[in-house]
């Protein structure tokens, strides 16, 4: 049961914040669209949702490898350690992504909320290397429109701001 729902719970949790992550992309390039202000809408609640699937991930990982004894073994290996990076970091982002602790902690939320990039980014490393590289066709589909969107962003997207 555990094996069969490790890379659907995995998969999911990649899907929902590859979806939370391209709000602010998509602000800058479809600022108008029904589906850009349904994703600002609710970025956070992606983003809550995706850490959940991640922990479900977690939880059916560590009844997958059965003992604490194979936990520390796979420790090392850059499929695993990434992952529970990856998720470490979705903890405090998860906890204060209410209403309440975006008002107690004024902007220092913003800087807190930017974290996601890293945990995006060990998550997108986790999903590369866990056939040891042999297959990134997944990974990279996801995360497609993600890194092309981010691109336009970075470079395209600021040369049009300034020249208007």
């Amino acid at each position: 049961m555990a094996e069969a729902a490790l890379n659907p719970s995995g998969a999911l949790s990649a899907f929902l914040l590859i979806f939370a992550l391209l709000a602010t992309p998509l602000r800058h390039v479809w600022p108008q669209a029904a589906v850009t202000r349904w994703l600002l809408r609710n970025r956070r609640y992606l983003g809550v949702a995706s850490f959940g699937y991640a922990l479900l991930h977690t939880v059916f990982y560590l009844i997958d490898a059965g003992s604490m004894h194979q936990i520390v073994v796979d420790l090392p290996r850059l499929d695993i350690w990434t992952a529970w990076l990856s998720l470490l970091i979705m903890v405090p982002l998860a906890v204060t992504s209410s209403d309440a602790a975006v008002r107690r902690m004024g902007p220092r939320w913003k800087t807190l909320q930017r974290w996601v990039y890293g945990a995006a980014l060990l998550g997108f490393l986790h999903a590369l290397s866990l056939n040891n590289w042999e297959d990134p066709r997944e990974p990279l589909v996801f995360a497609a429109p993600l890194i092309a969107l981010q691109c336009w962003r970075v470079f395209g997207g600021r040369r049009t701001r300034r020249v208007s």
